[in-house]
């Protein structure tokens, strides 16, 4: 089944807000196993938007539309489509409710406006609007299926979860659907593909879809069966031969993120961390400490940006910082030690680098070391040369570190 995904609103188009409704929406699509080969954005134009339709019913088999479901004379949508599909539009009387009530308790009395978001396509199905008002609805007519919901995303999303009950139930396939993702990091989607072109080329069932997200790579597996372990079996086929080509790579699934990862490892392991941050001025910590219950393996940081810091506060030598430099393994290796023992914790880590835009120390933008220290293993630096922006070269950085210790976490299981 192919989706056209169509955002209504002169906003979008004047750069006003981003269309993050519809990278949220792809990726739901991408993960129930439904094609979505076009995303297209229109203004607030009755011509324009009729013009969309009639483009995008030759190419999909459901069309799905977010905003334009508002109280305001620029809110056409659902107006527009049901002239198209020659209907009327009633209103949706748990949703009138629900506007009713909401003025009653502010002791206000609704304008005609108000009322219109309870309007939905005769003969639709409403999906009752629990953070808004506009309730989204779903009609077929003539073997296409018109979805539309609210714009904003405090609402578009919430009620996603309903339109994908609707699919279940209403879209016809040929066996049902089901998906697992692979996440991976250290490895690059052109060398991904690469070392995988025999299975991504050959794909039939499962197919085998990549997607670059930042500095990471995941691989999602989409199988189409009569049951949930017929699906489950032929996607673990697949998955384990992928394992044996790139499985080093290989940190998690589905939901997973590195520092996730990382959490749940020192957890079970019951170990504690601390952190020394010259390069990432924090970056880990604070992705860590984002984590409920983190203060049970995170014990502290310091950001030691400054040489005298590093010096005086986690005492790395005058003659590592003036021979060696501060952008250096022997730096790296005294940063984590140090920091390890001052917070009297089981492991240590470091970063310390050149982020940009120049050189520091003769070294060039990317130099990266990250250290790491294990009470009673000793150290571990990770020499890495990154590219990118300052941003994304302190993020990516990060993301290496909490790679090498869910490596090093996973061997001392």
């Amino acid at each position: 089944m192919n989706v056209e995904v169509i955002a209504v609103g002169t906003e979008l188009l004047l750069g006003q807000i981003a269309n993050t409704n519809g990278q949220f929406i792809s990726q739901r699509l991408a993960l129930m196993g439904y094609n979505c080969y076009f995303h297209t954005v229109v203004g607030d134009n009755e011509e324009r938007l009729l013009s969309v339709i009639e483009n995008a019913v030759k190419r999909a088999d459901i069309l799905l539309f977010t905003g334009g479901l508002g109280p305001t004379k620029d809110d056409i949508t659902k107006e527009v489509i049901a002239e198209y599909l020659n209907c009327k539009l009633v209103y949706d009387e748990p949703s009138l409710q629900s506007i009713l009530d909401y003025y009653k308790k502010v002791n206000r009395i609704p304008a005609e406006n108000n009322k219109k978001q309870a309007l939905v396509i005769e003969g639709s199905e409403a999906f009752f609007n629990d953070n808004g008002m506009a309730p989204g609805m779903a009609k077929q007519v003539d073997g296409k299926t018109y979805i539309l919901l609210p714009g904003p995303p405090t609402e578009m999303k919430p009620m996603f979860q309903k339109v994908e009950d609707y699919f279940i139930k209403n879209i016809e396939t040929d066996g049902k659907i089901y998906s697992r993702v692979l996440k991976f990091f250290g490895i690059g989607e052109s060398q991904l593909e690469a070392e995988l072109a025999d299975i991504i080329t050959n794909q039939t069932n499962p197919t085998v879809a990549p997607l670059a997200a930042e500095g990471e790579v995941t691989l999602r597996l989409t199988a189409k069966a009569e049951s949930q372990e017929e699906a489950m079996s032929l996607i673990d086929r697949t998955e384990s031969t992928i394992k044996a080509i790139v499985g080093d790579y290989l940190y998690g699934y589905d939901q997973d993120t590195l520092d996730a990862k990382v959490f749940s490892l020192l957890k079970k392991a019951q170990l504690t961390i601390a952190s020394a941050e010259s390069l990432t001025g924090g970056l880990f910590g604070n992705t860590l400490t984002a984590h409920t219950g983190a203060s049970s393996v995170y014990k502290g940081g310091v950001i030691c940006y400054q040489n005298e810091i590093k010096e005086h506060i986690l005492h790395v030598p005058q003659t590592v910082l003036t021979n060696e430099g501060a952008v250096s393994a022997a730096c790296a290796e005294q940063l984590a030690r140090n920091v390890r023992k001052l917070f009297c914790s089981q492991i240590g880590i470091s970063f310390t680098g050149v982020a940009g835009p120049s050189e520091l120390e003769g070294k060039s933008v990317g130099t990266v070391y990250v250290g790491i220290s294990i009470e009673g293993k000793g150290e571990k630096v990770i020499p890495l040369q990154l590219a990118g922006t300052r941003e994304q070269i302190k993020m990516r950085s990060a993301k290496h570190g909490f790679s090498e210790l869910i490596r090093l976490l996973k061997f001392n299981e």
